[in-house]
């Protein structure tokens, strides 16, 4: 109950965050530019707090429901609006009403919701950089026999230093740039007994999306040497029966060694019904268990356990002085802005399944565990959260702030607006294309749930 209260807590803190620094950047930007903005609301539903601007012009809002927010400015939907309210409108207003704008501070007031989301990521990745992170070192832990890596000369215990001149820090750095050189050669920088050397190996092209694997593991070979530890048991399920116990470290499957977590779940996936031979060590002494994972709805097995790894290297922080914050605050903003994008596109052309989508509980689960780890860790979540936000929110689609963009692109080339009736008829089409993402993405939540 507790863990859920959290969640749920950190959730709605997140959203709320987010959703107050996207519908800030439209009011800031309205106001600047003399625009009239009506009300200002973070939440849908009933008011739970109100107040007035000092100026009594803004009404600010704090409502029930915290998945969503709007800036209503005085002109921005004309239609909605009697004649009766055309009329007692003073000539000073009438000039601050948002459809008598010129095309560039209308577009300017679309563009700065998503502005915002992406200045409170790079700001946040400065902080990320400046309070330091706790990284998985570039420490080469284990090499798979006959692997690119092995021919290549890697040895464990070589630190990776750059790649193709990239400097690196971490492990998961590290794979970033391997996954941009997939089908090309590539030059690891590396540090072997304090002495520097460069080793040249092709990074080949995988059957899966490089998006969707450890590169340097699957593709090249070599990982940075983890232990798989059961997190936890859950009561009554096969591992509890077969004697699995939280904090025990697997070491083999079937004679062979493991210390990947997708690749235990292959082998447990693989042998539903039937017995697998599961060795582990429990305070220093090795353990022989035999489990039989039960079936799932997909005839897949499952034994009940939640799953961990942890580096046999250990972890080290990783802090950044001033001006490297200030480099990694808008380096990381667009790299993370660009792969989100690419994965938007890979979804489109079925590349990459569309099963990947997370919806609300998805993204409220992270919240819980990233506030769990501390302020890095959360501060990470918001700032990739928020670069979705602003990626998304510029999407060609009515409805959303690109969508307003290309209304106004084309207002512009026309001299004239568009029809009232076809921007309604394409708003309703925008409309249903997210609710219909938005109920895509909740099923995936729910499935994930049912799965395990």
């Amino acid at each position: 109950m507790i863990e859920l209260l959290h969640t749920t807590l950190s959730f709605v803190v997140a959203i709320a965050l987010l959703i107050a620094v996207h519908e800030f950047g439209h009011f800031i930007v309205a106001r600047k530019l003399g625009i009239k903005v009506e009300k200002f609301s973070i939440g849908f539903g009933p008011a739970l707090v109100s107040w007035r601007s000092r100026d009594r012009e803004v009404l600010y809002v704090i409502a029930a429901i915290p998945l969503g927010g709007y800036v209503k400015m005085l002109g921005e939907n004309p239609d909605e609006q009697g004649d009766e309210a055309k009329v007692e409108l003073s000539e000073a207003d009438k000039k601050r009403a948002f459809d008598v704008q010129p095309v560039w501070k209308r577009a300017a007031v679309s563009v700065a919701g998503p502005g915002f989301n992406f200045l409170f990521a790079i700001v946040a990745y400065m902080m990320i950089g400046w309070l330091g992170q706790t990284v998985l070192p570039p420490v080469v832990g284990h090499i798979a026999p006959a692997s690119i890596a092995e021919q290549a000369g890697i040895l464990v215990g070589d630190r990776v230093q750059a790649v193709d001149g990239k400097d690196v820090h971490s492990w998961q750095q590290m794979e970033e740039f391997l996954k941009s050189e997939v089908g090309e050669d590539v030059s690891l920088s590396i540090l072997r007994d304090s002495e520097s050397m460069d080793l040249r190996l092709h990074v080949p092209v995988p059957d899966k999306d490089p998006l969707l694997l450890n590169v340097a593991d699957e593709l090249l070979g070599f990982d940075p040497g983890l232990s798989l530890i059961i997190d936890h048991v859950v009561a009554g399920s096969p591992a509890e029966r077969a004697g699995l116990k939280d904090g025990d470290i697997v070491e083999q499957v079937n004679g062979q060694q493991v210390s990947d977590i997708q690749q235990f779940i292959s082998q447990i996936k693989s042998h539903a019904g039937s017995p697998m031979d599961v060795a582990v060590t429990r305070d220093n002494i090795l353990f022989q268990l035999q489990i039989v994972p039960e079936k799932d709805e997909q005839q897949q097995g499952k034994i009940g356990v939640r799953l961990t790894s942890r580096s046999v290297n250990g972890t080290e922080t990783y802090r950044m002085n001033a001006l490297q914050g200030l480099q990694y605050g808008f380096v990381r903003t667009w790299e993370m802005s660009a792969l989100t994008l690419q994965v938007f596109g890979k979804m489109l052309t079925a590349a990459i399944s569309p099963d990947n989508l997370g919806g609300p509980i998805a993204i409220a689960q992270l919240a819980g565990k990233t506030a769990e780890l501390g302020l890095v860790s959360f501060l990470t979540f918001l700032a990739l959260i928020s670069v979705n936000l602003g990626v998304l929110n510029l999407l060609p689609i009515p409805i959303l702030d690109g969508g307003h963009l290309v209304y106004l692109g084309l207002e512009k080339l026309r001299g004239r607006p568009l029809a009232p009736k076809v921007m309604e008829k394409t708003q309703m089409i925008g409309l249903l294309l997210i609710i219909a993402l938005m109920v895509f993405a909740f099923y995936n939540d729910i499935s994930r749930l049912f799965r395990g």
